[in-house]
């Protein structure tokens, strides 16, 4: 798969590092730097682009500006994509009247999309754009790209005479390496303590999510939101390994 990864600065770096270490090798990845400084509306978008850009078949827009909302319609067509995946780590990256209308304009070019929000909630039929509402898609490159990164997959063996965690192995990573740093990591914790260390972990890592608080998400984060995406996952494997606590009601005083 040919892929063209669009960055501006570290998040998308970080991401498009661990794509090359740990995806697969069939991948043919090419990176185009986006401009840091654009309009608040973007009337030629010619201007703002190189005169020529990589093939390629999915775009991965890791761009921390909006503005580059408003180029992926032409760089999909000047790079020959059908799909583009565009990452909201942050609202203000691709504010939800954006959102729509960049939908619109992809699909009037026969272009698929997908925005999660936040990334790591993509899996290879949908993503999520609220705390509880989710849509589907359907395209081949987009689910390729999902099967091994996207909704963190974290599967687990468990010792069940000593409780503790003793092997760990990464399902689907979540695009910056999260996922795969906390399963290193959860080797020989107590089941007892491993959503909260897997949580610890998360934001050790860290995530590089947004912490401004949305509506949409319940007043909470959306880097809150990932971690809840993480361990979530984990939770239902070690349960049948925690320990149930009762707690006996105190009898009143006379």
């Amino acid at each position: 798969m040919r892929i063209l990864a669009i960055i501006s600065g570290e998040y998308g770096e970080r991401h498009v590092e661990n794509l090359v270490k740990h995806g697969p090798k069939s991948w043919h990845i090419e990176i185009w730097q986006a401009p840091t400084v654009l309009p608040p509306v973007i009337d030629y978008p010619e201007d703002y682009l190189p005169e020529a850009l990589p093939q390629a078949e999915l775009i991965l827009s890791f761009a921390e500006h909006k503005g580059v909302a408003e180029l992926l319609p032409e760089i999909a067509q000047m790079t020959g994509a059908t799909a583009v995946l565009v990452a909201v780590d942050d609202e203000t990256w691709l504010p939800r009247g954006l959102a729509r209308q960049l939908q619109g304009w992809l699909e009037r070019i026969r272009v698929n999309s997908a925005m999660p929000k936040p990334l790591c909630s993509l899996t290879e039929s949908d993503y999520g754009i609220t705390r509880r509402d989710r849509l589907t898609y359907d395209d081949p490159l987009i689910a390729e790209f999902a099967r091994y990164f996207g909704k963190p997959e974290i599967n687990v063996q468990v010792d069940p005479a000593t409780r503790t965690i003793s092997a760990s192995e990464v399902g689907r990573d979540a695009v910056c390496g999260c996922a795969r740093y906390v399963a290193e990591n959860l080797i020989g914790i107590s089941v007892d303590e491993a959503e909260e260390k897997a949580g610890l972990l998360h934001h050790h890592f860290p995530c590089l999510a947004s912490m401004v608080k949305l509506n949409d998400f319940n007043h909470d984060t959306l880097m809150h939101e990932s971690g809840h995406q993480l361990v979530d996952y984990l939770a239902d494997q070690i349960k049948p390994y925690k320990k149930t606590r009762y707690i006996s009601p105190g009898k009143r005083s006379e």
